[in-house]
């Protein structure tokens, strides 16, 4: 219920649960943020090279605030990647003006939780409305 108008307001949801393996799994979680954050391309390859070394990275106290990201031959911390040096730093310098990522030490970054954890679900959620007619505001224009 709108607390403001009073009005009923309900909506449909289709919920479909798909098992995916590890790797498809960061894969559908990347291709969620990427329409959710709009990222480029090039943003959204990285942030999935990011997760995955995310990931990887060891917790402390249960849970892990940063990422080291060492770029040398062509690879993310050893691990090729088919990606430039320039279009990784591309893609790093997007995800860290959007927030995903905030400069901690060289080579290290701290995370957004909000998109960074290591849990083994996750759940998208757009939601959908009708555009309205604004009102007209009498005498406006005039």
């Amino acid at each position: 219920m709108d607390p403001d108008t009073g009005e009923v307001v309900g909506q449909s949801i289709i919920h479909v649960i798909e098992e995916k393996d590890e790797e498809h799994f960061v894969k559908v979680f990347a291709d969620g943020v990427r329409a959710a954050y709009d990222l480029t391309r090039t943003g959204a390859r990285v942030f999935q090279a990011v997760l995955a070394e995310y990931q990887r990275a060891k917790m402390t106290g249960g849970y892990s605030d940063s990422v080291n990201l060492i770029w040398f031959d062509e690879g993310l911390n050893g691990r090729a990647l088919d990606m430039s040096d320039r279009t990784f730093h591309n893609g790093l310098k997007e995800l860290i003006q959007k927030g995903f990522l905030k400069p901690k030490l060289p080579n290290q970054f701290w995370v957004n939780p909000a998109l960074f954890f290591k849990g083994d679900r996750v759940a998208f959620l757009r939601e959908y409305r009708l555009k309205t007619a604004k009102p007209q505001i009498e005498g406006a224009g005039k």
